[in-house]
């Protein structure tokens, strides 16, 4: 069905549009995905998923407690409409809820801040199952609960004085590392047929002006 429906409202858009849904859908992944906790300036979180759809990853997963989340459209240069995201935003501690989430579905919580037990970039092995990359707040950094959930903790390789990069900034040169190593692999790193034929259908919808009315007249011929 959402094979068939796809080739449909394919119709009703250039060819080339046509062409770059089917060439980034086999470039997509859930085998990595990021969560930013409590990023509260729009500017640092917009570039970090502007990223992730640059690099190809799927999901994001937003938390807030204490920072309501938002994007600057300049920044994020559309990049929503490509990327599933996941809020956590109802209860009193957004943060578990998160986690208890993404341990459920076998994803290994890596934290990204600095620790006596860090792995370095350089180091870290991808192949020992899907990651949660985490990155936390501007100012204090990934909360408690973060720190004591977390599988493992991964540092980016630094010679300055400067003891940390911009949150967009490190989630820039952490997804480019590890989305090439992961290319590299011989992981199962792409997404299933039926996920890849769910979300061709839902940016072909994001592409369309009225799609509703055109799955309707979809709908109406399939059912003569």
């Amino acid at each position: 069905m959402s094979s068939s429906l796809f080739e449909f409202l394919a119709g009703f858009v250039t060819d080339r549009r046509k062409k770059i849904i089917c060439d980034n859908i086999k470039e997509r992944t859930r085998y990595i995905t990021v969560v930013l906790e409590d990023i509260f300036q729009p500017q640092n979180a917009s570039a970090v998923l502007r990223t992730c759809d640059c690099f190809g990853i799927q999901d994001v997963h937003i938390i807030e407690n204490q920072n309501k989340y938002n994007i600057n459209p300049d920044v994020v240069l559309g990049a929503t409409q490509w990327l599933t995201i996941k809020n956590y935003n109802k209860n009193e501690n957004n943060t578990l809820e998160a986690l208890n989430n993404l341990k459920k579905n076998n994803y290994r919580i890596i934290a990204t801040t600095l620790s006596e037990n860090n792995v370095s970039l350089n180091d870290f092995q991808l192949n020992k199952g899907k990651i949660a990359l985490f990155f936390g707040t501007e100012l204090t950094g990934l909360s408690s609960e973060v720190i004591n959930n977390a599988d493992e903790f991964l540092k980016i390789p630094m010679y300055g004085f400067t003891e940390s990069f911009n949150i967009s900034v490190s989630a820039g040169i952490i997804l480019h590392d590890l989305s090439l190593k992961l290319r590299q692999s011989e992981i199962n790193w792409q997404l299933s047929e039926t996920e890849q034929d769910e979300l061709k259908l839902n940016w072909i919808k994001n592409t369309l002006k009225t799609p509703e009315l055109l799955i309707k007249e979809f709908e109406k011929n399939i059912n003569k």
